[in-house]
């Protein structure tokens, strides 16, 4: 038995030869192959993990701080208590409480209560004296409740778990024509039909009337729109950029970034922003209460 290559066969050995040849020209593509799909696979679970994270961060909720409740429950839904109206009435019972027991002791060296009712008297009279003139004592109980309910709204929404029912824009714009509407009284009461002659500008020329008096009248009637949309964009745009603040540095801390050292930064941001806030607070609260004088100003002189 012999064990002869006949001729045409190829040799046994030749087989691992070639494997080896086919490796050699071949193994640079197949080795970029394995390497393009080690980055894709790496890639799809890099890409599964980022969007694990996002669904397991917290989101950030800017526009919850707005939403209306039911202050007491199931009672509080049926007869529509939300916590806009607790906010309304613990502020008038803070402002009620504060000026009884400051104006009450009447002490020849005032307490710290006391000075500050005081303080706060005087402060919205000179205010409305000034810009409505003497008569603009009449008005001061007005203008003193507007400004400060106003005011405690601001400041109290800046509260933890609390609520700025001056953020929206029924409340703000209720407010705006109700001063709209004691305006055109006080004009009426005083002037009688020659406040209509407001409209009209002294001394313009009479053809000009079909022009003028629209204009007027418009620029009288956006008057209420102005006010409220003033007071309701300014806290909703702080309450908002003080949330997306906040939520972020908590986010920062969940994830490790914020500590130690690089956590003072964003405390004394927060700070600032705080007193920034305490700022446009007081602030709209006072441009509020002088636009209602200017425009009392102009119903009791009618220029």
């Amino acid at each position: 038995m012999g064990f002869g290559l006949a001729a045409g066969d190829t040799p046994l050995v030749a087989g691992p030869v070639r494997a080896a040849r086919r490796c050699g020209r071949g193994g640079e593509r197949l080795a970029a192959d394995d390497a393009a799909q080690d980055t894709a696979h790496a890639g799809l679970v890099s890409g599964r993990e980022l969007s694990l994270a996002a669904e397991a961060a917290p989101k950030i909720d800017a526009l919850g701080q707005f939403e209306l409740h039911g202050a007491l429950g199931a009672i509080g839904r049926s007869v529509n208590f939300t916590n806009s109206n607790l906010m309304m009435i613990l502020a008038s019972g803070l402002l009620l409480a504060a000026m009884y027991y400051g104006a009450k002791p009447q002490a020849i060296i005032p307490g710290r209560l006391q000075a500050l009712a005081e303080m706060a008297y005087s402060g919205v009279m000179d205010m409305a004296v000034g810009a409505i003139g003497p008569e603009g004592k009449k008005y001061f109980p007005f203008v003193f409740t507007l400004f400060f309910f106003v005011f405690l709204g601001n400041v109290l929404g800046l509260l933890p778990y609390s609520f700025t029912y001056t953020s929206h824009i029924a409340v703000t714009g209720g407010l705006a024509v109700m001063v709209i509407v004691i305006v055109t009284l006080v004009a009426l009461r005083i002037h009688g039909l020659k406040f209509f002659g407001y409209f009209f500008p002294e001394g313009a020329p009479k053809l000009l009337a079909p022009l003028i008096i629209p204009v007027e009248v418009i620029s009288y009637l956006s008057r209420p729109v102005s006010l409220s949309i003033r007071l309701f964009a300014n806290m909703v745009a702080g309450h908002v950029m003080f949330e997306v603040f906040g939520s972020f540095i908590l986010i920062l801390a969940g994830a490790g970034v914020v500590t130690g050292a690089f956590g003072i930064l964003p405390l004394a941001l927060t700070v600032i922003l705080q007193g920034f806030e305490l700022l446009v607070a007081a602030l709209q609260a006072y441009v509020f209460a002088v636009l209602t004088c200017i425009y009392l100003h102009d119903a009791v002189h009618l220029h």
